[in-house]
């Protein structure tokens, strides 16, 4: 029987030996349908079955035989491995070839037509193509567009990136950043919706309202009667208990007028006086008397002098007075300089003001401006207090300036405080020696900062 069906197999709409032509029309006809069926794909659950007797015909009994036994597949598995084992003789090899052939053929047919091109595409054979290397590269085109490629690389560079930060391996800065502002969400004061935006602001107009260098323009003012007439107005600021935003309103007053006009020695105290009238006015709630600063300065100008100078500066500076001064950026940056709480907020706080004011009664600090004054306060009162790193993340993000950036200002201050002690202009000194203000000013300075300094530690 064995033998039959494999010659029915391999001659397949031939005449079989003994059948007569009857069995060759219904050997044509039986292979038609059951390669129909085949497509269809109505008969997958019997395919096992004919595979291990490949030449038996396929009849309804059989069919609905096979379909009714729920173990069909499992027993078809087996018995098709018995088959292919036990078949004994010439013509059972003979049909044993065939039948793996039959078997065979088709696999590797099917696996080329999963990627058939369609008919309008153009097949390219690697082999016969006079550049191999263009071929290769629209092949890889063609796997990068391949969706399912494109999620294994995505998913395995998801995996890698996760591996190399369990490992420690990758440089997570961003982490590193503290948040100043989580603390101030619920305070309505500190706008932290606004924070970030308003100091962007800040950074882009601050040039706007920079004095340029002067001193060159005026015949009868040097950078020492600008630096007494400060020291003054700060002690004057003292005694009247002023807020720090009229100080520093009143020195950029100062250097924005003495830009655009020549100024007489004899008017420079009268400038002064004036300037800190005009930053009293705009930012105190009950601003000085224009009689106490005729007091203050033992009467050398009178009331009209000093509304006289008022209005002659006001009109000089188009009457702005809204300008972003080192303050301004000074009270940001301490607050990102001291979220970690290792560092006594006092302390950090005045040693900045400090240094700060020191930047703003010499001269020399006009070149930077107003928000590198006020980050080189910060580093250099970090230095001062030798606190490490100096410079950190979250102080970066929020300067805009890196560590290396700031050391020229940074060495400016430090020296100013260097020899402050020992200057005749000692009223910032005083101030700050007050126990009240942490007596910042008589705490060493950063001298490993100054060059000579540096080279004195490393010999």
């Amino acid at each position: 029987m064995a033998s039959r069906i494999v010659q029915q197999q391999q001659a397949r709409g031939e005449a079989v030996v003994g059948g007569g032509k009857q069995q060759k029309k219904n050997g044509v006809a039986d292979g038609r349908n059951r390669k129909a069926l085949g497509d269809i794909g109505n008969l997958a659950n019997v395919r096992g079955v004919v595979d291990a007797k490949p030449n038996r015909p396929i009849t309804r009994s059989f069919g609905a035989q096979l379909l009714a036994n729920a173990q069909a597949a499992a027993a078809a598995d087996n018995s098709k491995r018995q088959a292919c084992a036990n078949v004994a003789g010439p013509p059972a090899v003979a049909n044993e070839g065939v039948a793996v052939a039959k078997r065979a053929a088709p696999k590797p047919v099917s696996k080329k037509v999963i990627v058939k091109p369609k008919p309008s595409e153009k097949v390219t054979d690697i082999d016969a193509s006079p550049d191999k290397k263009e071929v290769l590269k629209d092949k890889k085109k063609e796997g990068d567009a391949n969706p399912k490629k494109k999620s294994q690389h995505t998913l395995t560079s998801v995996l890698t990136a996760r591996s190399k930060a369990a490992c420690g391996i990758t440089n997570k800065p961003k982490e590193q950043i503290i948040d100043i502002d989580a603390s101030d969400v619920d305070n309505e004061l500190a706008a932290v919706e606004y924070i970030d935006d308003i100091y962007k602001f800040y950074k882009l107009v601050e040039n706007e309202s920079r004095p340029h260098d002067y001193i060159g323009s005026q015949p009868e003012i040097n950078e020492r009667m600008r630096a007494i007439l400060v020291d003054w107005l700060i002690d004057v600021h003292t005694k009247f208990e002023l807020s720090l935003e009229t100080l520093y309103l009143t020195i950029n007053i100062i250097d924005r007028f003495l830009a655009v006009k020549t100024v007489p020695r004899r008017e420079l105290q009268l400038v002064g006086i004036s300037a800190m009238l005009m930053a009293s006015k705009y930012e105190e709630i009950w601003p000085p008397e224009v009689n106490d600063f005729v007091c203050l300065s033992d009467r050398a100008y009178t009331h009209e002098h000093i509304l006289t100078m008022e209005k002659t500066i006001l009109n000089k500076l188009e009457w702005t007075l809204t300008v972003p001064t080192p303050l301004v950026f000074l009270v940001r940056f301490i607050k990102a300089s001291v979220p970690d709480q290792e560092v006594n907020v006092v302390v950090l706080d005045n040693m900045a003001h400090f240094l700060s004011e020191l930047g703003m009664m010499n001269y020399a600090t006009l070149m930077y401006c107003p928000s590198m004054v006020a980050a080189s306060a910060v580093l250099a009162a970090r230095c001062t207090l030798n606190k490490a790193p100096f410079w950190n993340e979250t102080l970066k993000l929020h300067t805009g300036y890196s560590q290396e950036q700031l050391m020229d200002c940074a060495r400016l201050l430090v020296g100013f405080h260097s020899t402050l002690e020992n200057g005749k202009l000692r009223v910032v000194y005083r101030k700050y020696s007050d126990p009240q203000k942490g007596a910042v000013a008589v705490l060493p300075p950063a001298k490993f900062l100054l060059p000579e300094g540096s080279a004195s530690q490393h010999s």
